[in-house]
């Protein structure tokens, strides 16, 4: 059987970051919040507990990079983070801004449960996505927290 986020780390051309065994990348469904990132390892892991304590450390630190650039470039006021590993067999790592602006029914949890017909624009997820990649390029060359 093919591990379908294998064979996405595998064949990502544009990442926003690759560091430390890790791709950060945009969500690759529909989704209904701007800023929708996933932190996944590069490595085949089925979850958490199958990292070792070099990447559990290397995924703590950039998680809390990518949501200081999302706080920072997307003017969110809070970040989730899940890690739920129900459907594919590789962990990663929801990183799923709230902003003023976010309806309840897309808040937590719940923005996974969002109907396609409430999704923004690829375009406005493209451009979130970009913004976030910017901010953590200049953080990098400048030691930005």
């Amino acid at each position: 059987m093919t591990c379908t986020a294998c064979q996405f780390v595998a064949e990502a051309t544009h990442p926003i970051l690759r560091r430390d065994g890790f791709i950060l990348h945009a969500i690759t469904q529909p989704t209904p919040v701007r800023g929708w990132l996933v932190l996944t390892s590069e490595r085949h892991a089925r979850a958490w507990y199958e990292l070792t304590p070099e990447e559990s450390a290397a995924v703590g630190v950039l998680a809390r990079e990518v949501m200081q650039a999302q706080l920072n470039a997307l003017k969110a006021e809070h970040v989730y983070a899940f890690a739920i590993g129900d459907v594919l067999q590789h962990f990663h790592l929801h990183l799923i801004p709230r902003f003023a602006t976010t309806p309840t029914h897309h808040r937590g949890r719940a923005a996974f449960d969002a109907p396609v017909s409430e999704a923004i624009s690829e375009a406005e997820a493209a451009s979130a996505a970009s913004d976030v990649k910017r901010y953590l390029d200049r953080a990098a060359a400048s030691a930005l927290p």
